[in-house]
């Protein structure tokens, strides 16, 4: 038992024991693996590392944290208002409907159906003769299939006739453009192009009483339906008699323009066609038609009675835009009845009431 005790006592030599636990630290220094040869001490490089630049923050507070004292930004001057007399004027009020027109929406449907399915014709070359001829005012009409009435040539450039009373829509066109687009193109002959032609109004109903019967003048590029008044499908512009109204390319109730022209009147109706007031900019596409000046004026017993610019600024949800009419396609002269009316047509210069000074 006693050699048993003698192991279970305390033994502080036996490694392990109590006594002779101690608390070891880590040398100073890195360890020996790491040292840099020749003992030298290792610093970072001066400066920011590679790739960036020192960055100072702007001097002063942010603005959030501007001082009392501090004024702040002036406010826009809102009652300094811009001269609008340069700016182009606003566009015209057009309406839905017209107060007299007589044709069907059928009819509407039938032509847009049928300019879809012809396009508008590239402009041609005339012949001397042909280009004399107009230019002489030695005009034809052609009589479509809807025209119910008479129409006879009274003389070079001057026509008469009468439609039925009742008549449906027709529209006459005359049987060559009054405008060439080739040879008459104020950007290749750097001259001013001027078409014109009248129109008199003898009665409306033919001595029956004033029945649903008006005229309109305008022109056309070609082809144009014929059963519809001039204005109402593309590439047609005309100023109509029963509402005074103008219609550009205008299926719906056209613009406020004039009063209705009456009978008795003679009535007129030109263009102009000039080059550009600006030439086009060095910025633009050379594959860019040049856009040309085009004015539209109306005439009455021989004085001038109002117009519009064809480019004027346009309503961009209800206006079709003037494909067609803008110099570079031929034109033709149009007139458009419906109704009981007796007319004469002129297109003989020297004849007319309106004489440009």
């Amino acid at each position: 038992m006693g050699f048993f005790k003698s192991l279970k006592g305390n033994h502080p030599e036996i490694v392990g024991g109590e006594s002779s636990r101690q608390e070891y630290a880590p040398p100073p220094g890195p360890p020996p693996s790491h040292q840099p040869p020749n003992n030298e001490q290792w610093a970072p490089p001066p400066g920011p590392p590679p790739g960036r630049s020192e960055v100072c923050p702007p001097p002063g507070p942010p603005p959030s944290h501007t001082q009392a004292g501090d004024e702040p930004p002036p406010y826009h001057d809102w009652t300094v208002i811009e001269d609008t007399a340069l700016l182009p004027p606003p566009p015209s009020l057009g309406h839905s409907t017209s107060p007299s027109g007589n044709a069907s929406l059928s009819e509407a449907d039938r032509a847009h159906e049928w300019c879809r399915m012809y396009p508008l014709i590239r402009p041609h070359q005339p012949t001397p003769m042909q280009h004399d001829s107009v230019k002489n005012g030695e005009i034809r009409l052609v009589r479509p299939r809807e025209y119910q009435g008479n129409l006879s040539m009274t003389g070079s450039g001057r026509w008469e006739g009468f439609t039925a009373p009742g008549g449906r829509d027709a529209c006459l066109l005359s049987s060559l453009p009054l405008y060439f687009a080739v040879p008459d193109s104020p950007l290749t002959t750097e001259m001013k192009k001027t078409i014109y032609f009248e129109v008199r109004v003898k009665s409306y109903g033919r001595g029956r009483g004033v029945d649903a019967s008006s005229i309109a003048l305008g022109y056309c590029a070609m082809p144009y339906p014929t059963w519809r008044m001039p204005g109402w499908e593309r590439g047609s512009l005309a100023v109509h008699g029963d509402d005074g109204r103008r219609y550009v390319n205008d299926t719906w109730g056209g613009k406020d323009f004039t009063s209705a022209i009456q009978a008795g009147d003679t009535v007129g109706l030109g263009m102009d066609f000039s080059i550009p007031d600006a030439p086009p900019s060095y910025g633009s596409s050379p594959a860019q038609t040049p856009k040309m000046k085009v004015d539209v004026f109306f005439t009455r017993n021989g004085a001038r009675e109002g117009g519009w610019n064809l480019h004027e600024e346009l309503d961009a949800q209800n206006d079709l835009g003037v494909d067609g009419l803008d110099g570079h396609n031929d034109l033709y002269a149009a007139i458009g009845l419906f109704g009981g009316v007796e007319y004469e047509a002129n297109f003989d210069a020297h004849l007319w009431l309106y004489q440009r000074a």
